[in-house]
């Protein structure tokens, strides 16, 4: 391919609501040397959006910019050095930005082939979602079968490929989510607790008196602490997000700040727990190890899903036109699941 095609793409131009979300057209070059371009077929709305239209995630880029951080595509061409076979190829990518477009251009060393029998929404629903549950469950925490974790919004999209990973590896999971939400929470696997309970820590202590082995905290600001306390002896909590404080103002760097901060300080106590703030990108810098990594973990969660014993959570599907709508949707706290555009 020589050409260049035209794509469709939703556009972040500053503070905005989600009605704020521009539709523009542009044109895309045919893919440089070492990249391939995807004709995306699903992309999704993640917490990172959230944040970005606040000017609240932690390195997001200037505005104006196209949002979107994974997407599932086919492959329509390559550049040079890529082999061509890759073409007519449906793959996954993270992308941090830009996946909220019809075609993108991609790192060939960046794609993971998706199974051929996996419908490309349902691979979208665990591709940024899926590496994050994977990597914080079994590179981080590295729970073992016979142990007993809790999982702070269990009903959400990191949070229910969690509780189904660990349900699948044996692992005992408590979740919190909204009463309306109980019932899905239960059939995936955890026992449910209504995050809106008073006293909730001591709900969850009377469900695992003795300490649990891991909590899964993207919640942040004051109940990190009741999170900590609810660890036994050998146990650890791992943080990835700062939902409690998106809407507060200021700088967006202060609270993932103030978050490392009392990780630093938990894990110089010597009481034999561990505390962690995930980073998707940790480990960027180099690479090469990094995006094997990526794609090692990825390959593994669409195992999963291929087989059977991962189910995809599909909260709703919305043309890519109607982002806006679709932002809207997943920060009303009413879905369960990942809510995915289809361009």
């Amino acid at each position: 391919m020589t050409t260049s095609v035209t794509a469709t793409e939703i556009v972040m131009p500053g503070l905005i609501e989600p009605t704020g979300l521009l539709v523009q057209e542009r044109d895309v070059p045919a893919p440089g040397e070492g990249r391939v371009l995807v004709r995306v077929e699903a992309t999704g709305v993640s917490f990172a959006e959230q944040q970005m239209r606040r000017g609240k995630y932690y390195d997001q880029p200037t505005f104006p910019f196209v949002p979107g951080y994974d997407l599932v595509g086919t492959v329509l061409a390559v550049g040079a050095g890529v082999d061509p076979g890759t073409v007519g190829e449906r793959v996954a990518a993270v992308v941090k930005t830009g996946a909220w477009s019809t075609h993108v251009l991609v790192d060939a060393t960046h794609v993971v082939p998706v199974p051929a029998d996996v419908d490309p929404v349902d691979a979208e629903t665990v591709v940024v979602n899926g590496i994050t549950a994977w990597q914080m469950l079994h590179r981080i925490a590295k729970v073992r079968r016979g142990q007993t974790i809790v999982v702070l919004g269990a009903n959400g999209g990191v949070g229910s490929t969690l509780v189904q990973l660990a349900a699948d590896a044996g692992v005992t999971v408590i979740g919190t989510a909204s009463t309306r939400h109980h019932e899905h929470v239960r059939s995936l696997g955890a026992t449910p607790v209504d995050y809106r309970a008073p006293n909730l820590a001591d709900r969850l202590r009377a469900l695992a008196p003795d300490g649990v082995d891991a909590v899964f905290d993207h919640v942040g600001g004051p109940g990190l602490a009741d999170s900590w306390r609810l660890l036994r002896r050998s146990g650890t909590l791992v943080s990835y997000g700062t939902a409690a404080t998106k809407d507060d103002a200021g700088r967006s760097q202060l609270p993932v700040l103030a978050l490392l901060g009392r990780v630093m300080l938990w894990n110089v106590l010597p009481n034999g727990r561990r505390a962690h703030f995930y980073n998707f990108w940790a480990g960027r810098r180099r690479p090469g190890r990094f995006f094997r990594r990526l794609r090692d973990d990825l390959t593994q969660v669409l195992d999963h899903l291929a087989a059977g014993t991962l189910t995809a959570q599909v909260a709703a599907q919305l043309p890519l036109v109607e982002a806006g709508r679709a932002l809207a949707l997943a920060e009303s706290h009413t879905v369960a699941g990942k809510v995915v555009l289809i361009p």
